[in-house]
């Protein structure tokens, strides 16, 4: 479409019907601006073009309109579940759009094991035990997890651990496992404990709390005071976990919502109540594209948050919303039971709601506070380096390795909200000198910023290099040869005299000495921020590559061994090392492994 084209609204609304039904709204690309539904299409769709009434925001969207279309639904459902796929498959520039993170972490029991575990999980419930779930978050998760170490004493190692341990562990001696891989706990009576375990997980505590008073009244009745004082500090512990977590007496499973809206941004919070016990909340945090009002946002955070993922018997709102009841008949489908959506409630359910209310517009208002702080920053760093303007981007670059080994580089992307962490790159290095960090920082650079050239891509105005004048070289080096010494300030950052923060220097291309921010002043704290993010960034990525390639390039280089048999592999032994000391007879019980390819793999580890 041609970007002169204007958009002519009243052609478009005299087409237009008054059934249910999504809109769509097209940029002169011909990208989607905008989707929404409504009940009466004619009527929504023609608020859009009235003369007055309509927010700054809303007003810019409807500039950038040359194309619309509408989709007509018989029920007022049937438009939500449309509007809810072409959002997330279209992903509009002013719709609220959440990250496609359905995969909420559950805790999972391993009930085919001789010793069961329970473990952290996230994913397709495909795998075979028990699920109990979801949690909000994976703090929640490792919360209950630790619980469960302390008061049962369960084992949270891997099996390939459990099966060849001679002794016991450190975790027997901190008094956090009862050592079942040495025999030190009959089978029986982990199971046991197993049972008690999976009670407390599933909200049961109250029927264990009693039965363990029994138990531990039983003991002291035969003078087994050992016996009753081990019961009387499993209740305990168990009290104290029921007196953090307990917010009713009713076994209820409800996801109370709220949202704040401030200073153009929006935060939706989630709080999970499961079996009456509160397991935490989660947050979700962006800007309000079209300055809607607290019930529009939540109208259209709650289908994108639901939809596809687990759904509760509840859902309690901080606001009410106009599709109640068509959003209430979607999730009903969905989760093949009853859901109820409310907004009025009373006693318990109403303290939930005040209180998910509180929290949010706190969580609302730290997150405001740490960007008005990061601008501030950024403030402080055009004065040190007396740029004439604030800078709204920073990019900053590191390089890490093991002697040499698998060398890394990161680059990390801050503005005025913070990290922009989508915007993060690694780069693999190859082809130079091993420990050669002059050459591979020259690798990154030329990678990095001829790749934005071509895509005509976000240039920043500060590009940090993490190290002194002779990385600052290479980096003028090429920013010369591309041709953008002259678009952004290049500033080396090496570390002070004794290498503690603060004491950074900062060095740049034509000036005599270096800068010295201080270490109390707010640009020194961003350059700390920035280059520590560069740092972490870069340092993870080298670990995983490095451990990647230790531990699967062994077997992956055996002619014969394709991803099926080594799978077989380690499924039969546990891991590489058990590989490595197994013999040829034994590497030949695998299926699928005939003698000669044992032969093969036993020359791989041995010669």
């Amino acid at each position: 479409m041609s970007e002169t084209q204007q958009f002519d609204s009243s052609e478009f609304l005299s087409s237009v019907s008054e059934m249910p039904g999504v809109y769509i709204y097209y940029d002169d690309l011909g990208e989607t601006l905008y989707v929404g539904k409504a009940r009466n299409l004619k009527k929504r769709v023609t608020s859009y073009f009235r003369k007055s009434g309509l927010n700054p925001r809303t007003q810019l969207m409807v500039s950038k309109i040359r194309a619309a279309e509408t989709q007509q639904t018989q029920t007022e459902s049937e438009a939500l579940l449309l509007e809810h796929n072409l959002i997330k498959d279209r992903r509009p520039r002013y719709n609220i759009l959440l990250r496609d993170d359905k995969s909420y972490p559950y805790i999972r029991l391993t009930e085919k094991d001789e010793f069961p575990r329970f473990t952290f999980y996230r994913g397709r419930r495909n795998q075979p035990g028990k699920y109990f779930g979801p949690y909000p978050g994976a703090g929640a998760v490792r919360e209950m997890l630790s619980h469960i170490q302390k008061i049962f004493l369960l084992r949270q190692c891997n099996d390939s651990f459990f099966r060849n341990r001679s002794r016991p562990c450190l975790q027997y001696q901190i008094k956090r496992c009862s050592a079942p891989c040495v025999g030190l706990i009959s089978r029986e009576q982990y199971m046991e404990d197993v049972r008690q375990a999976r009670a407390m997980v599933s909200g049961q505590d109250s029927s264990l709390m009693e039965e363990l008073m029994e138990k531990m009244e039983s003991a002291s009745g035969i003078l087994d005071f050992e016996q009753a004082a081990e019961f009387r500090d499993r209740i305990a512990r168990l009290q104290r976990v029921r007196e953090k977590q307990y917010m009713a007496n009713d076994a209820s499973d409800a996801d109370v919502v709220a949202v704040a809206v401030e200073s153009g941004t929006v935060c939706f919070g989630v709080f999970t109540i499961r079996q009456g016990r509160n397991l935490g909340g989660r947050f979700h945090i962006q800007q309000n594209p079209l300055d809607l009002t607290s019930s529009q946002l939540l109208e259209a955070f709650l289908p994108q948050n639901y939809l596809g993922s687990a759904i509760p018997d509840e859902i309690l709102l901080s606001e009410p919303i106009e599709s109640r009841a068509s959003l209430q008949q979607v999730l009903t489908l969905e989760a093949k039971s009853k859901v109820e959506v409310k907004h009025q409630c009373r006693a318990q359910r109403a303290r939930w709601i005040e209180n998910a209310r509180i929290n949010t517009g706190d969580r609302l208002r730290v997150h405001l506070n740490e960007h008005s702080q990061i601008s501030s920053q950024f403030d402080a760093l055009a004065a040190l380096l007396k740029l004439g303007e604030v800078p709204n981007r920073v990019e900053c670059f590191d390089i890490s390795h093991t002697m040499g080994e698998r060398t890394v580089g990161s680059c990390v992307v801050f503005d005025h909200q913070g990290a922009v962490k989508s915007d993060y790159r690694r780069f693999n290095i190859s082809d130079i000198e091993p420990g050669d960090d002059y050459a591979a920082m020259e690798q990154v650079l030329m990678r990095r910023y001829r790749r934005v050239l071509e895509d005509d891509g976000k240039l920043p105005d500060i590009v940090l290099i993490d190290g002194g004048k002779g990385q600052l070289g290479v980096a003028v080096k090429v920013f010369e040869e591309l041709q953008l010494i002259d678009s952004v300030l290049l500033v080396g950052v090496s570390k002070g005299p004794e290498r503690r923060a603060g004491e950074e220097q900062l060095h740049i291309p034509g000036r005599a000495g270096p800068i010295y921010p201080g270490g109390t002043s707010a640009a020194s704290h961003l350059i700390q921020r920035v280059r520590d993010e560069a740092h972490r960034f870069a340092i993870a990525g080298h670990r995983n590559r490095r451990d990647k390639a230790r531990t699967r390039s062994s077997l992956e280089l055996i002619e014969g061994v394709g991803e099926k048999r080594r799978r077989s592999l380690l499924r039969f032994f546990g891991g590489l090392n058990e590989i490595k000391r197994a013999g040829i007879e034994d590497l030949a019980r695998v299926p699928g492994i005939s003698p000669k390819l044992a032969q093969r793999i036993y020359n791989e580890f041995h010669n």
